[in-house]
């Protein structure tokens, strides 16, 4: 794969993640931050920002269509591999957003192995958390693949 094509799902992904959490917080529809991110307006500058590239479209409207349509199943795969005494409702919602985009990924893009699903999301869990965020998010996609790819090797 070029780097341009990594650059560009990277981007989808990250503009995913704010995707959801701006349907969360503010009530936007899909087709809202569908047209956003073809305008260019999502994925937002943030300290991680990926590149100037054009983001990967495709993969964006997967992961925000699937996140939303398919939310209760994989709320129930992330609920079941939280701590004892965790519910998904105390996590942030940048966390949740998180969470729901690599569960879909994980679920949607079997062509994606689970290791780069799984890192891909950590890298942008670091760019907007600084505590143990990031290695809580690692846990929680690995053991949701297991769930969602039970037949893949290293899940």
């Amino acid at each position: 794969m070029k780097s341009g094509e990594i650059a560009a799902r990277s981007s989808a992904r990250l503009g995913a993640v704010q995707a959801l959490y701006q349907m969360e917080v503010s009530g936007a529809t899909t087709a809202d931050v569908v047209a956003d991110f073809v305008a260019g307006k999502l994925p937002r500058e943030t300290e991680a920002s990926y590149t100037d590239s054009e983001g990967d479209l495709e993969l964006f409207t997967v992961l925000v269509e699937k996140a939303v349509d398919r939310q209760a199943t994989y709320d129930r795969a992330i609920a079941r591999n939280l701590s004892k005494g965790w519910r998904l409702e105390r996590l942030d919602a940048v966390a949740r957003a998180i969470l729901r985009a690599g569960a879909a990924e994980l679920e949607q893009r079997t062509d994606i192995p689970v290791a780069v699903v799984i890192d891909e999301y950590v890298e942008i869990a670091k760019a907007f958390f600084e505590g143990p965020e990031p290695g809580f998010i690692n846990a929680a996609l690995d053991a949701c693949a297991r769930d969602l790819r039970p037949t893949e090797q290293g899940a």
